[in-house]
């Protein structure tokens, strides 16, 4: 039977902690970067929102080849970081390339092993770092009517399910992909920021009772799915926005 509907659900998972590789632990330096960046979800919201800590912050965007976003996508996601963080030092977005794994559908624990041999950038004086991974492939658990479009699962660590936000990009009615990826990257990176409740604390109650760490308000992108087939929440081709209680949360914990 053909599938004309379906729900993405955008999944976080978030006490996923991985040992460095073995290279990294002969070196204490290294190890000692590093464990700043292998945090549990969402203990870093303030560090990322604020200035008080981190006064700049550098994205390390690595793409699987073939597998890179839109140039809309990432100015996109830039101008939402730059309207909800303090960094008066600059937010800067690096991008590379590297070969693929071949381990798609992947784990989130492959994922993570992914991250400790590819990442190179750690918190270091006033800057903070994000990692953010492009996948050629899937989740693991993913089905026929429910897929994975990104997980964060470290507290400057994201990943993006590249190659199923392409597959969905192609159904009919589905919006851009530009589109589709901005959306997660906003959805995911705001995560990181503490939303729902998980780093950011609650200024009233609208977290989702049946989706821990999502927003209860209809078309917020803190919603636990986001529905593709007439359009992204019957937004065409707009990304949903954060709605006006989580930007409260995130502006009480030093964001604007």
């Amino acid at each position: 039977m053909q599938i004309t509907k379906f729900l993405a659900y955008l999944l976080f998972s978030s006490f996923i902690l991985i040992s460095c590789s073995d290279d990294d632990d002969n070196n204490p330096l290294s190890n000692a970067l590093q464990a700043d960046n292998q945090r549990p979800l969402g203990s870093s919201a303030n560090a990322l929102l604020s200035s008080n800590t981190f006064t700049s912050l550098t994205i390390e965007m690595v793409s699987v080849q073939g597998f890179e976003p839109t140039t809309t996508a990432v100015n996109a996601f830039k101008q939402f970081l730059e309207e909800r963080l303090f960094k008066p030092d600059g937010i800067t977005i690096n991008q590379r390339s590297v070969p693929s794994s071949n381990t798609a559908p992947f784990s989130i624990e492959e994922i993570s092993e992914i991250e400790n041999n590819t990442r190179s950038l750690f918190n270091v004086g006033d800057e903070i770092t994000v990692y953010v991974y492009f996948a050629d492939g899937s989740r693991e658990d993913d089905t026929n009517v429910q897929v994975t479009l990104g997980t964060a699962y470290r507290n400057t660590s994201m990943v993006i399910y590249e190659g199923t936000l392409r597959q969905l990009s192609t159904r009919p009615n589905s919006p851009l992909l530009s589109t589709i990826e901005t959306a997660t990257l906003n959805h995911e990176f705001s995560h990181l920021l503490g939303l729902v409740n998980i780093g950011t604390p609650l200024q009233s109650d609208h977290e989702d009772q049946d989706a821990n760490g999502h927003c209860n308000v209809q078309s917020c992108l803190m919603e636990a799915a986001i529905e593709f087939g007439s359009g992204m929440m019957g937004l065409g081709d707009m990304v949903p926005e954060l709605d006006a209680q989580c930007i409260a949360d995130l502006q009480a914990n030093g964001g604007r």
